[in-house]
């Protein structure tokens, strides 16, 4: 029994060391205001990935509260609402980043993205295209 406690504990141990690397992002979840300060864009679980809605306007868009898609590539989605709108989709954690794509409504585009947190309140927010990327970062409201 002497001999198999220690066996135990290092095996233990080595489990828990395993664990870390799954542990070691922070959570994106929550609500965050975009650098332009124009909405609020709230992320959560969308089963089976993570995402992100846009649920507040802080700057009324051209089109008023009820703006559609317009710049959509694809016509059949123009009539989408803004709010309410998935830009972010699709994203999983890949170490201490979270990686997805983003969609911008003002240019009706969509970009392979990164997110990463950079302290309690603010979110790094990168936009690709093979690699070029724009980034942002997004507050806590």
């Amino acid at each position: 029994m002497k001999k198999l406690l220690p066996a135990m504990l290092a095996g233990a141990a080595g489990l828990a060391a395993l664990a870390v690397p799954a542990l070691a992002a922070d959570p994106i979840g929550g609500q965050w205001v975009t650098q332009d300060k124009d909405a609020v864009v709230t992320i959560g679980d969308c089963g089976g990935s993570v995402c992100g809605k846009i649920t507040k306007f802080l700057k009324t868009p051209p089109g008023g509260a009820d703006q559609r898609d317009i710049h959509n590539n694809d016509k059949s989605l123009r009539s989408r609402k803004l709010m309410g709108l998935p830009v972010l989709t699709g994203f999983r954690q890949d170490g201490d980043e979270w990686r997805g794509e983003i969609y911008d409504p003002k240019s009706g585009k969509t970009y392979r993205s990164v997110i990463q947190r950079k302290g309690p309140n603010k979110l790094e927010v990168k936009g690709c295209v093979t690699v070029f990327c724009q980034t942002q970062v997004w507050t806590r409201p």
